[in-house]
Formats: C-alpha cells, structure tokens, sequence
C-alpha cells in the first residue's frame, strides 16, 4: 500500500499520504525520528517501485475519500525516488487537490530534485541546525552531505519555487535548543525566506530515548528569536482514514507503521470498525509493544521495536 489516510495533520488539515520509497530509506537518521534509525542511508536517486501503480493507488484513493491535500511523505526521505516529479505531475493533471511534500531538505542541492518539486504547491523542508556540528548531531545525515550543502541547495529552491516553502525547526532538548544555537539557525532560515516557519517538538515517542522536549521557556525563546513562526507543540487531532481496511488489525498495524498511534487513538479505531478486543489482543501477542513518552501511552508494530532505542 502505497497511500494512506487521510491522516490529521497540524498543518494540512486532512492529508491522504504518498508514500513512495521503501520504508526507512532516509538520508538522515535524526535522533528525534518517530519511525526510529534510518536502516538504509542513501544519499542516490533510484525507482523504487512501479510509478504507474503508486498513480493508480493515488488516484483511487482520492476517489474515496475527503483530503485537504495530497501529501508525498513516505517512511523516510521522499525525495530519494527518482519518479516523485513524474508523480506530482501527473497527479496535479489528474485531481484538484493541492500537493505538499514533506522533505528534509537535504537533496535540493540537485538540480533535478528542486525540478522535480517545482509542480507541488507547498514544500516542507525541514531545517534544524545552524552549523555543521549541531546538524550531524541531530540529523545525522548521509556522509556525502554536509551542512553548507544543504543550505545552499534550500536556497537555490527558494528561489526557483512559486510556491509556499513552510519550514519546520525540530527543537531537541540539549542539542540545538539554546540561544546561541538558536540565533545560528536564525541566521540560515533567513537566507532561505520561507512563507511560515514551524517550530516542532518530538511529541512522539523518538529514535533515541535521550531526544527529549525542549523546556516551555526554550520554546518561547525559539518563536522570539524565529520572529513569526508557529509553534506544533501540541498534539494532532481528528481521525484517520480508515475505509480501505475490512478489520482493526490490519488498519492499526498499516498505519501504525507510518504514523504512531497513541492508545486511544488505536481504540478509537476498534470502535469504528465495530470490533472489540482486537488491540488488548495484539498487545498480549506481541503484534504491537507499548511505548510510554510524554504522558501518553503509544502503540507501534513489533517490526519496528529493534529500530528504537529504549
């Protein structure tokens, strides 16, 4: 399955997600990630699965359901499929919906990357370091990618892009989240000028158990030093889609994959596929593990357990 949703999101309202490269293919492995570490690091462009069916998948999906936007997102870095611009293309030509991309930014320092995204209407990147010691620390990143590189490729495709650039700041407690640490990244989000600025807390349980929320403080220093930002501190709200699966097991474990679910979320779930008994039941056999991180309680699939460091 390549599309899922719509999911609640805290910026797109509704968004029916594209996933479009295998699962934990990333060019980073940031410390925060809700998925856990990045299992295969690549920095090259490839075809990852037959373009015409992820089209198709989309196209049926949008025929179904009630979405806000059409999001290519995927369980790692998105941009790291060679057929993404292919695929916005011919899904602007096909639905009326807008298209996000949601991306860390870290491959548009290729030209046919920044080509590829120049038919979506917002881009996400994301940015969440200063200089190139916080960057490693945090993202992680490929070895053939450094700090200057990344930014330079940000600001080249706020350039060339006529839509909106909305980009998210991670704060990690510890790591990029003081004043000096702060004013560095104040220096290149000015450089790249996005139309919004989010700044976002790992809300969800994160790759490392020792990536912790930012103190209250340090976020309000983040929104003053990052003048007009928004801060996603809070948790997303509203429901999944949930009409392509015939049973609660198959519908958590899918989305649970992509998106974690908090317990009553999962619940939630069950009640709507008029079920009971199926989540106590794949907790108790092992199907998903319980996670506890900022006073809730998270349930992910047992496949990824070993990619989390707890």
């Amino acid at each position: 399955m390549y599309v899922y949703g719509p999911v609640p999101s805290r910026r797109l309202g509704r968004s029916l997600g594209v996933s479009p490269i295998p699962s934990k293919t990333c060019s980073y492995s940031c410390v925060y990630c809700q998925l856990g570490r990045t299992t295969s690091l690549e920095a090259v462009r490839k075809s990852c699965f037959p373009k015409e069916n992820i089209l198709k998948e989309i196209l049926q999906k949008v025929l179904s359901s009630e979405a806000d936007f059409i999001t290519f997102v995927g369980d790692g870095e998105p941009t790291l499929n060679a057929d993404l611009g292919w695929l916005i293309r011919q899904t602007k030509k096909e639905t009326r919906l807008p298209i996000a991309v949601i991306t860390n930014g870290s491959l548009l320092f290729k030209k046919d990357v920044r080509d590829d995204l120049l038919s979506a209407d917002v881009v996400l990147p994301t940015l969440d370091a200063g200089d190139q010691e916080t960057f490693k620390r945090i993202n992680r990143p490929h070895k053939n990618i450094d700090f200057d590189i990344m930014l330079q490729g940000q600001i080249d495709f706020r350039k060339e892009f006529s839509g909106k650039i909305w980009l998210e700041v991670m704060l990690v407690k510890g790591l990029n989240d003081s004043i000096e640490q702060l004013k560095r990244i104040k220096v290149a989000v000015d450089k790249i000028d996005p139309d919004r600025i989010y700044i976002s807390v790992p809300i969800r349980p994160p790759a490392e158990k020792w990536a912790e929320i930012p103190a209250p403080e340090s976020i309000l220093e983040a929104q003053e030093i990052l003048q007009g930002s928004t801060s996603l501190n809070m948790l997303e709200s509203g429901e999944f889609g949930i009409e392509e699966f015939s049973d609660t097991k198959q519908a958590i474990l899918e989305i649970g994959s992509r998106h974690p679910l908090r317990k009553s979320q999962a619940y939630e779930i069950e009640k709507r596929l008029s079920e009971t008994g199926i989540v106590d039941s794949m907790i108790s056999d092992g199907e998903l593990f319980e996670m506890e991180y900022n006073n809730e309680t998270y349930l992910m699939p047992s496949h990824l357990k070993h990619h989390k460091n707890r």
